[in-house]
């Protein structure tokens, strides 16, 4: 008998789903099937470390119809797959995200790593 695979579940918090569900449907299905690829041990083409923010921070970052979108998610805090944040980026210049989503997603990933303590 193969191996089941072993899929993580995927936790939200509450503030990125009410986010992600802002996106384009189309956009949304593109997220959460690099989501899921995660959730099952893989990385999403899509999908790229989050530097600054130590290991297993990923950012989901989708090119969508003319504006950008990005879904960050933590590997490493607790047995979940978790979704910290989710936005679309507003900047024309540049791959990098703003820093006032950067410090709202370091604002997350503390209180969260405080929680699942």
């Amino acid at each position: 008998m193969p191996d089941a695979r072993k899929t993580r579940p995927v936790s939200w918090i509450k503030a990125a789903l009410g986010e992600f569900r802002r996106f384009p449907t189309e956009a949304q299905k593109v997220c959460l099937a690099a989501l899921t690829v995660a959730a099952e041990g893989g990385k999403a083409d899509i999908a790229k470390p989050l530097h600054g923010l130590g290991s297993g921070i990923l950012e989901i970052a989708l090119p969508f119809a003319g504006d950008a979108y990005r879904v960050i998610y933590a590997l490493q805090l607790g047995d979940d797959l978790w979704v910290i944040h989710a936005f679309q980026k507003k900047s024309t210049q540049g791959a990098k995200s703003p820093k006032r989503e950067m410090d709202l997603v370091k604002d997350r990933v503390k209180r969260l790593k405080e929680l699942l303590r």
